[in-house]
């Protein structure tokens, strides 16, 4: 006989809409980003680096429940703003929470899931300054290499002054602001604790940068570069593809894969990313938000 499982108590569901998490809520907001993790590494990374409740987050994390206490939604709201949802309710109630949010700057998610973001968040809010279409790509097994770059290797903080100008110069060029002009020494702190972790990689010579990576984000699921660089003289010659390859391949010995973002205008990136075995897996859009104006 088929025995029927009772209904929970009303004390026994959570609150229905918005709550704002704390440390103990980790457990079950990592099993709901588990179900999508190569759409929620970001914020599944930070949780298991940073704890949910961390100035390190840069954002604070909320969670948006139905009727049943069911959990519908998890969000970042803060400098960066990351959305995780699968209800239109959920997304209504981020929105809302980022027009509070004063220090919010960029909007990172899927398309379809920005779209619906900024359908909301216009309503009563100020109007988004830039929108950028991402490229999200991803590598899932090792190729090979006809031989391998020697000077490719993790920084060290002697290398600090050569990382610094080149990732706020990528920085800007993809938003538009200048992190060395609005924020000079919490970009060097962040440039400098990410070199501490061990998580940017650079090939340099005669005191120049010649190819850099950062990974941001590592979940066992996926590991997640930004700022990729490739100087001057190296272009256009396969050398960037070539460290980017092989650092892919040391990498995949931690995850199941690693992904990267390519602006949709950049061209000379998704060729670079292509030929280092990097495929296309889904749209992204980066949606920056306007600034307050110093006083």
């Amino acid at each position: 006989m088929l025995e029927l499982t009772s209904n929970p108590r009303p004390e026994q569901l959570q609150p229905q809409g918005v709550q704002k998490l704390t440390n103990s809520d980790a457990p079950e907001v990592l099993d709901f980003l588990s179900r999508r993790p190569l759409n929620t590494f970001i914020m599944a990374s930070f949780i298991r680096e940073n704890g949910i409740a961390s100035p390190a987050n840069r954002g604070e994390y909320y969670a948006y429940r139905n009727a049943f206490g069911a959990m519908e939604g998890v969000a970042l709201i803060g400098h960066l703003i990351l959305l995780e949802t699968n209800s239109d309710a959920a997304m209504r109630s981020f929105a809302k929470l980022a027009q509070a949010c004063h220090d919010a700057q960029t909007v990172l998610g899927e398309w379809t899931k920005v779209g619906k973001f900024l359908d909301s968040y216009s309503h009563g809010g100020p109007t988004p300054r830039l929108l950028n279409r991402q490229l999200l790509m991803e590598r899932n097994q090792p190729i090979s290499l006809p031989e391998q770059i020697r000077g490719l290797r993790v920084a060290t903080s002697g290398d600090l002054d050569l990382v610094i100008p080149v990732h706020a110069q990528l920085a800007f060029d993809e938003s538009g602001v200048n992190p060395l002009e609005k924020d000079p020494e919490g970009f060097r702190e962040r440039c400098a604790r990410r070199i501490e972790n061990g998580r940017v990689w650079v090939v340099t010579q005669d005191n120049q940068l010649q190819f850099k990576a950062d990974v941001v984000a590592e979940t066992p699921e996926v590991i997640y570069l930004e700022g990729i660089y490739v100087g001057t003289n190296q272009r256009g010659q396969g050398f960037g593809a070539h460290c980017l390859a092989q650092m892919t391949n040391e990498l995949l010995g931690q995850a199941d894969s690693v992904c990267l973002f390519a602006n949709l205008r950049n061209h000379s990136a998704q060729k670079c990313y292509s030929k280092a075995g990097y495929t296309l897996r889904e749209y992204y859009d980066s949606l920056y938000l306007q600034t307050a104006t110093p006083a």
